[in-house]
């Protein structure tokens, strides 16, 4: 088994990328996914925001965002209002938080750690720039198995106990980050609701 290694993402694995996002959310709708041209306006417009993981030299994984100032008093957004054009056009080099526009592996790579690295390398750019922290909406595909019987909310809370396990919700919360309710219509995605979970990691370095 080769070793991945991990580097700034570069607009020569544009096509790659989006491929693999697709791959890794078949559920949601193409018109919430990366296309290529975003994410070569990403590598353009914050580089160091932009993480790719490499199997020689082809591209398995991604985890890309921008900066921005995300207001925790009213948190409720849909993606593509909060990220703007071509999924970067709200970064902001002074904006308090990293804002998760997608961590994407592909399925052929699950389970060798390719998530936990992406979310790390997230981290240490959070520090090195003295930022608050991440916040992103995350996906919870098990919320589709029960559909109908609970809402959202409720369902994300029992993710939180540990009553219920979620693929990608509780991956997220092994890693650090906190759940703050389910955010309505934040991307298509019928299978789920169009819900997604308000997930947030607080830099613990942060210095004001």
């Amino acid at each position: 088994m080769s070793e991945i290694r991990y580097t700034q993402a570069e607009a020569q694995w544009a096509r790659q990328l989006a491929a693999i996002e697709r791959a890794a959310f078949p559920t949601a709708d193409i018109s919430d996914l990366l296309v290529e041209e975003d994410v070569v306006r990403l590598c353009e417009v914050f580089p160091e925001g932009c993480f790719v993981a490499l199997d020689a030299d082809e591209p398995v994984g991604m985890g890309v965002g921008i900066f921005i100032d995300f207001d925790f008093d009213d948190p409720l957004h849909c993606l593509d209002d909060l990220i703007g054009e071509y999924s970067c056009g709200n970064h902001s080099a002074e904006g308090d938080w990293y804002y998760g526009v997608t961590i994407a592996v592909d399925p052929a790579y699950r389970r060798r750690g390719i998530g936990h690295q992406l979310y790390l390398l997230r981290k240490d750019l959070v520090r090195r720039f003295n930022k608050r922290g991440i916040v992103a909406g995350g996906v919870i595909p098990g919320f589709a198995e029960h559909l109908g019987s609970m809402t959202a909310d409720q369902y994300v809370e029992k993710v939180v106990t540990g009553e219920l396990y979620d693929a990608t919700l509780s991956f997220q919360l092994q890693n650090g980050f906190k759940a703050r309710g389910a955010i309505p219509d934040y991307m298509a995605d019928p299978a789920v609701g169009n819900n997604a979970a308000l997930i947030v990691w607080e830099n613990p370095d942060h210095q004001p």
